[in-house]
């Protein structure tokens, strides 16, 4: 791969990063404030790109001559002119896989490989929930009140959560949602057993909206034995996948 071949792969990456940066794509692999800098590292390899070719397709300045094989011909002692190794062009398939097969974020899959997120004891005062009936709020909220208050700060309040579904212990179905410190490669599952009106017959991945209340039920998590809450579902409905796939 010669420094021209490195400037258009370079640029294929510079355009595939602003290309996921401008629409929402990019949130299937980081966090949402993380935008600005997808597109200032995405216009960053663009310009390097730009000024590489530029630099190698510019009419060369006359030089002296020289005796053939001797300094300053640009080639080596055979004759032949260096190149990178061939290895180099293997940098092209994740730009093309960027560019052309735009994987989904993270879901079932992910969830059945890791262990609850709400594997240790997090805060126990919950502020009360927000007007509404039912109340709208995350998964992650929601666990974290049912497990680590008791669902004390819920109450009796109906509330409404959107995850999708995986298969949980028993292979009956849960409501999981992904959350990130940074980006996918961090992503832990949040996991919610559901008792009550279950959905059934939903294969994995499908999203779905649930409305219902706090149950004191708990469960495990076979991955890693941590304590999962469970919810008392009154109704629920098959939603589209969100924009924002991760809370």
């Amino acid at each position: 791969m010669n420094r021209q071949a490195q400037a258009v792969v370079l640029l294929l990456l510079g355009g595939a990063v602003i290309r996921a940066s401008v629409t929402d794509l990019y949130l299937r692999y980081v966090k949402e404030g993380l935008r600005p800098f997808l597109i200032a590292a995405g216009l960053l390899l663009v310009a390097a790109a730009i000024m590489t070719l530029w630099y190698e397709l510019r009419p060369a300045a006359p030089r002296a001559l020289a005796p053939v094989g001797g300094p300053g011909t640009g080639h080596d002692d055979h004759g032949q002119a260096h190149h990178e190794p061939r290895v180099g062009w293997l940098l092209i398939l994740p730009v093309l896989g960027l560019l052309l097969v735009a994987p989904p974020a993270l879901g079932s899959y992910a969830a059945g490989q890791a262990g609850t997120a709400l594997g240790s004891q997090q805060q126990s005062d919950y502020p009360p929930l927000p007007e509404g009936d039912p109340v709208q709020v995350s998964v992650l909220d929601y666990a974290s009140r049912a497990l680590f208050d008791r669902g004390a700060s819920i109450g009796d309040r109906r509330v409404q959560l959107t995850g999708f579904i995986a298969t949980g212990a028993d292979r009956e179905p849960i409501l999981a949602r992904m959350v990130l410190s940074c980006c996918a490669a961090d992503g832990r599952p949040v996991k919610l057993g559901l008792t009550g009106d279950v959905p059934a017959g939903l294969p994995d991945d499908t999203w779905v909206e649930v409305t219902g209340r706090y149950s004191d039920r708990l469960g495990r998590d076979p991955v890693n034995d941590a304590e999962i809450p469970y919810l008392e579902v009154e109704s629920w409905r098959q939603v589209p996948a969100p924009k924002r796939p991760y809370d």
